[in-house]
C-alpha cells in the first residue's frame, strides 16, 4: 500500500504497464569525447589564426604554434595574429607563452604555462673547502 502511494507520487499509476511511453534518440547527434588534444599549427599567414582560435574555443585543445614562416614573411601580420590569439586566450582564461624564437604555446583555462625558467642549483661548498 505504501509502495503504491510512492508510485502515484512519482508519476506511476500503480499498475505495471508502461503504456505508450518511449524514448526518442537523435541519431544525428555527434558524440564528443572530452579528451585533451595537443594540436600543432603552422602560422603561415594571418588567416591561419582563425583555425587556431576555433580549436581553442572548443575548450580541450592545447595549441603549439610554429610562427617561423610568418615571422620571415611579414612581422607586422605576425604581431596582429599573436595579438588576436592572446585576446582570445585571455577571454577563455587561458595562457600563452613563447618558447624560443619560433614557438608559441596557448592553453585553455584548465592548463597553465609556467613562464619562469628554473635555474639549476649550484653546488654550494662549505667555506673551509675554498682555502
Amino acid at each position: 500500500m505504501v509502495f503504491e502511494k510512492f508510485k502515484k507520487m512519482f508519476g506511476g499509476s500503480g499498475d505495471d504497464t508502461m503504456g505508450d511511453e518511449y524514448l526518442e534518440i537523435d541519431l544525428n547527434q555527434e558524440k564528443k569525447e572530452n579528451k585533451i588534444v595537443v594540436k600543432l599549427f603552422n602560422l603561415n599567414d594571418y588567416e591561419d589564426s582563425t583555425n587556431i582560435l576555433n580549436a581553442l574555443r572548443e575548450g580541450y585543445t592545447i595549441a603549439v604554434i610554429d610562427i617561423r614562416t610568418l615571422k620571415k614573411k611579414d612581422p607586422i601580420e605576425l604581431k596582429r595574429a599573436i595579438s588576436k590569439i592572446k585576446k582570445t586566450a585571455d577571454a577563455l582564461e587561458g595562457s600563452i607563452a613563447g618558447f624560443g624564437d619560433n614557438i608559441v604555446v596557448v592553453t585553455p583555462s584548465f592548463a597553465k604555462v609556467e613562464k619562469h625558467v628554473m635555474k639549476p642549483k649550484e653546488d654550494k661548498k662549505s667555506s673551509y673547502e675554498d682555502y
